[in-house]
């Protein structure tokens, strides 16, 4: 969830830092800070709450050179949003920043104080400086101390460590995300919790397992080492690739946010995800994991990605009826789970980074259970621990609310069941499926010019006080989605159901002042028109998302929003959804929230 960026080299490490921390503000933070030795060999530290602009605001008054410098921005688990909770953490000749949580901090810190140390924050964090500074005192040696302080440490974390004595930096993780880099011609060495801080600035990346210390040197021309943490004996754990791709960060253009750009792209993305697939590179690859051929199917993801999950799952179960579950990561894990290593398990997550699924992927690895993960990022920690990985090709999603990588994660399991049928071996079944596809990306053209019907509806409801999404069959995964869209960037309570539960609870919070939104497609359309019913005899709100010229539709509801779903068949849903992602965005627009950015919220959820 945190960013980290470290530097040593021969370039002004502070600024360094600083634009990588801005690289990674995608992610969401509430606070920022850094660290480094200067010229002087004094160790400094400047942290603030709130945005990058607010710490630059303090750096921008003075004149920082270093050669050596750690950065952070945070995701408050420990502590409220306050300038002392922010990272770095600093202490005599050390200072470092974290990722993660340490589930035995209270214990730790109840011994710390006992010794008379004296915390500053409300953090987790602090307690492992003032752990190695403990070790420091008991061995007088500051590399073999770090290896002591995180052998008692519990829970999943990452800790980058600036040593104000040598300049070095020490990197070390236990099921959280770090990577390291090296830039042979500048000599310089980088560390940082996600590859995006480093493309362009290194020649090679390194991905060290867990329990593995990166060390950076600045006593031998800035080189990077690796050690096992558990006797500091070298460590060939760690997998590295070529440096290849060029920093390239384009702005909104037209649009006025990340996310409306994010959301326009998704038909030009369509056509490129089937083209790679089907007549492309990635045919080898889809095909490769159709070598495994399950009994059952264990999907598991979290947020947008599990929604997507369920979509997959109806996909699979139709085309194949292969038995599918589909759970929660996070309760996955603590359910005791039926496994055999007949079954596979398929993950989805966009950063390949999320700590519940990774902690779900394991178990499933431990069980036998061999892997195939949907994902976005080439060289994530879920992409490198899976048997075989499908790449959804999104793009950076710069928007914490996911909207292309939904459309694409769908997409790539469709192609997948898709391949479990057959259809790739046949001709006239792969260009069904091309049509389809194409189809789709049309059809979603076509919505994208023409929003002013969207745009209206949203006007007239975004201030009322409450929102049902309900949908059947096929859609009602786009219920959920739609609903967890608007409360993620407009903050309004929303809820989705599947419409035929209405009367079995939910239809208690029907009043004048509540706005269903009703989810209508081809399928089961009289059994939703009557649950649209119930809700009109409660005085609801109804806003439909039908088949265009139903009279009836048009006749029982309050707003309507008409589409052409004509051929889609079970690719409508996506169709549906691209009506959810724009009504909830242009909602959160007139209410004025930060859309790109919301709050409480990070892109790249790295904490159980």
């Amino acid at each position: 969830m945190c960013g980290i960026v470290g530097h040593l080299g021969t370039g002004n490490s502070a600024e360094l830092v600083i634009q990588g921390l801005e690289r990674l503000e995608y992610r969401g933070y509430d606070s920022s800070g850094i660290s480094f030795v200067d010229d002087n060999d004094n160790l400094q530290m400047f942290k603030k709450a709130g945005k990058i602009t607010e710490l630059k605001k303090i750096t921008n008054k003075i004149k920082i050179h270093s050669k050596s410098c750690i950065g952070h921005t945070r995701w408050a688990t420990h502590g409220l949003v306050t300038d002392e909770n922010a990272h770095p953490h600093m202490s005599e000749n050390i200072s470092l920043v974290h990722n993660g949580i340490i589930e035995n901090s209270t214990e730790l810190k109840s011994e710390l104080l006992s010794k008379g140390y004296e915390f500053k924050s409300e953090t987790d964090s602090e307690v492992f400086l003032f752990l190695l500074q403990d070790c420091i005192k008991e061995t007088n040696n500051f590399t073999h101390s770090v290896s002591n302080a995180f052998s008692k440490i519990t829970g999943n974390s990452a800790f980058v460590i600036l040593n104000k004595e040598t300049s070095d930096i020490i990197a070390v993780k236990r099921g959280a995300p770090l990577v390291c880099g090296i830039n042979n011609i500048k000599t310089d060495c980088l560390v940082a919790s996600d590859a995006y801080a480093l493309i362009g600035l290194v020649d090679k990346i390194y991905f060290p397992e867990d329990d593995v210390v990166c060390h950076i040197s600045a006593q031998n021309e800035n080189v990077l080492k690796f050690y096992e943490v558990k006797d500091w004996s070298i460590s060939k754990r760690y997998k590295s690739k070529a440096q290849d791709r060029d920093f390239k960060l384009e702005g909104k253009g037209k649009f006025d946010h990340y996310m409306l750009k994010e959301i326009y792209e998704q038909p030009t993305l369509i056509r490129g995800l089937l083209d790679y697939y089907l007549n492309g590179d990635g045919l080898s690859v889809l095909k490769d994991s159709l070598k495994i051929t399950p009994n059952r199917i264990n999907i598991t993801a979290c947020g947008t990605a599990y929604y997507a999950g369920l979509v997959i799952k109806d996909f699979i179960e139709t085309k194949m009826r292969i038995p599918c579950s589909a759970e929660l990561a996070s309760e996955f894990r603590y359910k005791n789970p039926i496994l055999r290593s007949d079954e596979v398990g398929l993950f989805i997550s966009q950063s390949g980074e999320t700590a519940d699924t990774l902690a779900a992927q394991t178990l499933c690895k431990e069980s036998g259970l061999d892997s195939i993960s949907i994902l976005n990022v080439d060289g994530s920690t879920l992409f490198r621990e899976s048997t075989k990985n499908l790449l959804i090709r999104a793009g950076i999603e710069i928007g914490v609310a996911s909207t292309k990588a939904f459309t694409q994660q769908v997409l790539t399991g469709h192609l997948y069941a898709s391949g479990l049928q057959g259809d790739l071996e046949d001709t006239k079944k792969s260009k069904q499926l091309t049509d389809k596809y194409s189809l789709l990306a049309s059809r979603m053209d076509d919505l994208l010019d023409n929003t002013d019907v969207i745009k209206k509806v949203a006007e007239e409801i975004y201030n009322f006080n409450g929102f049902i999404f309900t949908g059947r069959g096929i859609y009602f995964p786009i219920a959920l989605e739609g609903a967890l869209k608007l409360k993620e960037i407009a903050y309004v309570h929303a809820e989705g159901y599947a419409s035929g539960e209405l009367k079995h609870g939910p239809i208690a919070l029907i009043d004048e002042s509540m706005v269903n939104i009703a989810i209508v497609g081809p399928e089961l359309l009289e059994k939703t028109v009557s649950n649209i019913e119930e809700v009109r005899a409660r005085k609801g709100k109804v806003l439909i998302i039908g088949p265009k010229e139903n009279n009836k539709l048009q006749d029982i509801s309050d707003f309507f929003i008409p589409l052409d779903f004509d051929g889609l068949d079970e690719l409508s849903p996506l169709y549906v959804n691209i009506v959810n992602q724009l009504l909830s965005y242009y909602m959160a627009k007139f209410k004025g929230t930060d859309i790109d950015r919301p709050r409480n919220l990070a892109k790249s959820v790295t904490v159980e």
